[in-house]
């Protein structure tokens, strides 16, 4: 794998990546993905966590195309976009392959 390809990856997924490094918009991608689509009210039933707070979380999510809402009557219901995360997931397979790489260059230096 080209460095290049690596930095690349590296750029394009910072957002995505940050977006994922919180703890609440953790626990709402969690909830998405085991009950699917969910109101801001369904995904606050039970929590510590404010409507206000839940919003704030799902937009940061929504910034970075991990979410999307769809109005339907009164409330907006969020769903999880599957797409961003399969891209998730090449970012870490790049990063995986180049620290493989890496590994393999010091393991033939230190053989030889």
């Amino acid at each position: 794998m080209a460095r290049s390809n690596a930095a690349r990856a590296w750029k394009e997924s910072a957002p995505l990546f940050a977006a994922l490094g919180d703890e609440t918009r953790l626990r709402v991608v969690s909830r998405l993905c085991e009950e699917g689509p969910l109101s801001i009210a369904k995904l606050t039933e039970g929590g510590d966590v404010t409507r206000q707070a839940v919003t704030k979380h799902l937009r940061v999510l929504e910034d970075v195309g991990l979410v999307h809402s769809a109005r339907f009557g009164r409330e907006n219901v969020w769903e999880l976009r599957p797409q961003r995360f399969s891209e998730a997931q090449h970012y870490l397979e790049i990063i995986s392959a180049e620290w493989d790489e890496t590994i393999g260059r010091l393991k033939a230096f230190v053989e030889d």
